[in-house]
């Protein structure tokens, strides 16, 4: 899928240089950075729904650990 991105100057400047010191283009540059923020989100995803399930299961001893 084709799409258009647009980025402020400064921030294609920035990964116009850092593109350059890996030998690296901008576009694989972006593709890692968009396959990172989705791990960490999926990771973040997975870490809530696990929190609320242990929570739930725990609610005794989570509220006398507050007391």
């Amino acid at each position: 899928m084709a799409m258009n991105l647009r980025i402020r100057e400064d921030q294609q400047e920035a990964l116009k240089l850092r593109a350059e010191q890996e030998g690296r283009s901008m576009h694989a540059i972006v593709l890692q950075a968009i396959d990172r923020y989705l791990e960490v989100e999926a990771d973040r995803e997975s870490v809530r729904r696990l929190g609320a399930k242990y929570a739930v299961r725990h609610a005794d001893l989570l509220r006398r650990l507050g007391e």
